[in-house]
């Protein structure tokens, strides 16, 4: 009769070595992978599970420490997103955004001031103009510290609504209930030809489609007359790099236009083929001139002798990659380094200008706004001077 009882203990024993031995491998393949860092986060985690008495948000406290994890590399290209903040994130990368369609910024005390109206958006629709500010989120007073929720407060899911409080520079007040909805973005934000037959083009991302619109943009311009280029890269954050390398590719002779190297010491050349534009060009950039639209400059510059014109650049040197999580989120950290396609990297010095200006913050203003006219950008005007002379 005892015999089965000493079969039990010894099955239950024998199956709880085999976990004990599991446990210990992986907790050993671990180590050997990832590094004993790997099973202190574990770890901590586990205690947290465990022992801490009192209430929390499990998501909140992944969030907070995945963000710091990453804060913890001091780099400041590679970032954490919640599971929002990459929803948000695609979407924006996609050149499409939900929301009214105004850009604002923070210069007055009463409110967020608009900056412009895009079209296309409710806020057009309802007859909005740049210049008025919003005091009021569905109520929120934005005045004083109150402006930095209206941001938040203004965006939405598709198809929700906002009442925006309005205030017009006469003093006259408004509210205004505008529905969120999806809004496609232009890269190209403005192509024409100025006086002098240049071709003028900015360049507002390297995101989807941006290679597509200013490769059309450029011909456009080619066909109407155009004896020189001028590309405005001031205020451009960058983005993909295929977006970059397509619009390397239209523009330059044959050659190697870009660079890129990876933590195991591989290396991939991007190469240019023989069909080019052959024209003078020049390009426009400023202390928020970052990454692709950093390179695109010094790209130029190194194969057709482009001139650059306006500040010293970020001096962006790493690409990073974005890696989505199993909670939603992601993970955007640098993989690698970007060079020209002649080996120069920009880290800590930008691109090397050929003539150095920079704009007042009333001038800064109305180029973010759009409202900047061309005869007062004197960055604008010190390209077209450049040019004048090839």
């Amino acid at each position: 009769m005892k015999q089965p009882k000493f079969y039990l203990r010894h099955l239950i024993l024998t199956a709880l070595g085999a976990v004990a031995c599991t446990l210990l491998t992986v907790a050993l393949l671990l180590n050997l992978m990832l590094g004993p860092q790997c099973l202190t986060l574990l770890e901590a985690w586990g205690m947290i599970q465990l022992q801490f008495a009192e209430e929390y948000d499990p998501d909140k406290a992944i969030d907070s420490a995945l963000e710091g994890m990453v804060n913890g590399l001091g780099n400041r290209w590679s970032y954490y997103l919640n599971a929002e903040e990459y929803t948000a994130q695609t979407t924006r990368r996609n050149n499409s955004y939900v929301g009214v369609g105004i850009t604002v910024n923070y210069t007055d005390q009463r409110g967020l001031l608009i900056l412009s109206v895009q079209e296309g958006g409710s806020a057009a629709e309802a007859g909005i103009l740049p210049g008025e500010i919003i005091t009021a989120v569905d109520g929120v007073s934005l005045a004083g510290e109150g402006q930095s929720q209206g941001v938040e407060l203004i965006q939405g899911e598709e198809g929700t609504t906002v009442r925006l409080t309005l205030l017009a520079p006469q003093g006259i007040e408004r509210e205004l209930e505008l529905t969120r909805r999806v809004i496609q973005s232009e890269s190209v934000s403005v192509s024409e030809l100025l006086p002098g037959d240049v071709g003028y083009i900015r360049l507002a991302n390297f995101y989807s489609n941006s290679a597509s619109q200013l490769n059309a943009a450029v011909d456009d311009l080619v066909a109407q007359g155009a004896r020189a280029l001028l590309f405005d890269m001031r205020e451009n954050g960058g983005g993909y790099v295929h977006e970059l390398t397509a619009m390397l590719d239209h523009l330059l002779p044959e050659g190697p236009v870009f660079r890129m190297q990876y933590k195991d010491g591989t290396e991939e050349v991007t190469e240019s083929d023989a069909a080019c534009v052959d024209l003078p060009m020049a390009i426009l950039v400023n202390s928020n001139t970052y990454s692709a639209a950093e390179i695109f400059a010094a790209q130029l510059k190194e194969s057709v002798g482009a001139g650059i014109i306006g500040e010293e650049t970020s001096g962006k040197g790493n690409f990073q990659q974005t890696f989505e999580l199993m909670n939603g989120g992601a993970l955007n950290i640098s993989t690698g380094r970007y060079c020209t396609g002649g080996g120069v990297s920009l880290v800590g010095t930008g691109v090397d200008l050929d003539a150095a200006l920079s704009l007042d913050q009333e001038d800064l203003t109305a180029l973010r706004a759009g409202t900047l006219a061309y005869e007062d950008d004197e960055q604008l005007q010190k390209a077209l001077e450049w040019l004048a002379g090839k």
